[in-house]
């Protein structure tokens, strides 16, 4: 088997470095420290084609592959895992739309997240409940042709600037079987309802913006459920199980970034006499 990464790969890998040499390093530290959203680099990799490259060709992305996303990854987490994770996650969530949404969902809502007009977000994790995904609360009741949707979602990235988000919900609480009766749900930030309040202080990645959302009566309506209603716990899985990769690729490109800064400083520092 062979490992060797193709020339176009590898053009991609250099291409990608270069922009996070220029654009990403000389600013991270003060997104970081100001924990603020980096608008300006945003609109920088809109204009060489760097947001959501993996949504297909036909809706505005590069149609990148699992391998070619994770290099993209991995060079922009080695410049900076805050604004890295922008760039790389402004299509967040846009994988339920990709492999379940309607054709109209995917013609409204792919195309301006690869040409940085939107960004996207998906809304799973609750202030008590991480990885036991079956255990959410957040409710989206029938009303006619809405879905009038309750609860709250925690830690949730791009919260404050993502202008729609796939919401995952309890859809039929009567459902038997621990995995039944949830459902996706595309919420625009817009609707009334809705509010995402900040998070500060964390410990890392600051740049990068996350928050609590709130849905209070939020109403959607029936258009906006993305695939079929009852299959979202599974649909959620097969997200993380493509997610997660990226998600290797950002852990190596931290690892790889603190190597190269630790072997610049080792050949400037002087102890000893030399």
């Amino acid at each position: 088997m062979d490992f060797e990464l193709s020339d176009e790969q590898k053009q991609l890998k250099r291409e990608v470095r270069r922009f996070a040499e220029n654009e990403i390093k000389p600013v991270a530290t003060e997104y970081d420290v100001d924990e603020k959203y980096p608008h300006e680099v945003m609109d920088k990799a809109a204009e060489n084609g760097l947001l959501g490259g993996g949504l297909p060709i036909e809706y505005g992305g590069a149609g990148l592959d699992t391998l070619d996303t994770a290099l993209v990854v991995e060079e922009m987490f080695a410049a900076d895992p805050g604004i890295g994770f922008c760039v790389t996650a402004s299509a967040f969530g846009s994988e339920a739309i990709v492999e379940f949404g309607t054709e109209e969902q995917k013609e409204e809502y792919l195309p301006p997240i690869a040409e940085g007009e939107s960004v996207m977000g998906a809304a799973i994790s609750e202030p008590d409940t991480g990885s036991d995904v079956s255990s959410i609360s957040t409710r989206a009741e029938k009303d006619g042709d809405e879905y009038v949707i309750n609860g709250n979602k925690m830690w949730i990235s791009n919260g404050t600037v993502g202008d729609y988000f796939v919401v995952l919900c309890k859809t039929d609480p009567e459902a038997e079987g621990r995995y039944n009766g949830f459902s996706q749900i595309l919420v625009e930030a817009d609707r009334d309802g809705f509010e995402a309040d900040k998070i500060t202080g964390k410990l890392g990645i600051r740049a990068s913006d996350t928050a609590e959302l709130i849905f209070d009566d939020v109403r959607v309506p029936e258009e906006n459920l993305v695939g079929t209603e009852g299959m979202g716990f599974l649909q959620v899985m097969q997200f993380f199980d493509e997610t997660r990769t990226g998600v290797a690729a950002q852990a190596v490109g931290i690892a790889k970034g603190a190597a190269e800064r630790a072997l610049e400083y080792s050949q400037q520092r002087e102890q000893f006499g030399q």
